[in-house]
């Protein structure tokens, strides 16, 4: 049995679940978002637009490996769409700024030259100051994508801790050469 399976999703009241074929279409007040959903494996049961439970038609090693992705998959749809994600990187450096131009993120990193950064569809980026970029969106996966892609511009190094990194990310500190 999948622990995390087994748990039922309870649905908002904001957000809309409807189940055509084999396509789970979730809507809600910040965007829409589809998953495509294997029938011939789960049973996906919408209990009165409250509640959604997911279940495997007959237990097996690739069912249960499924089941609690599945499950994890419909309530982070869920959530998104309703709340959203959001995450939040801080720029550690002398010079390290960043700033909003138009759909592009400009960040000054150390380098010799600029780096433009292009924000998708569905993405929000603000710069709160100039070392604090916040990103959020209704996809988790996509949020997720973004905030690596702008980590692995300039990762953090570890004698004195320069570069991006995730708010409350700990960094492993190194003690540089002694005389």
């Amino acid at each position: 049995m999948s622990k995390i399976g087994k748990i039922n999703i309870s649905i908002p009241e904001k957000v809309k679940v409807v189940l055509s074929d084999n396509v789970l279409n979730v809507e809600g007040p910040l965007g829409k978002k589809t998953l495509n959903i294997d029938l011939d494996i789960f049973d996906l049961n919408i209990n009165e637009g409250k509640e959604i439970s997911i279940k495997p038609k007959k237990i097996t090693k690739e069912t249960k490996r499924l089941w609690g992705m599945n499950r994890s998959l419909v309530n982070n749809a869920i959530i998104g769409t309703n709340v959203g994600y959001e995450k939040t990187l801080e720029l550690t450096g002398v010079g390290f700024r960043a700033a909003l131009k138009g759909q592009q993120l400009n960040l000054q990193l150390g380098f010799s030259h600029d780096i433009n950064f292009d924000i998708p569809d569905g993405i929000k980026i603000s710069v709160e100051k100039q070392t604090i970029i916040k990103i959020t969106g209704f996809d988790k996966q996509q949020v997720g994508m973004i905030v690596s892609k702008i980590k692995s511009l300039r990762p953090p190094e570890p004698y004195k801790g320069k570069g991006i990194k995730e708010k409350g990310q700990y960094i492993l500190r190194k003690e540089g050469k002694k005389k």
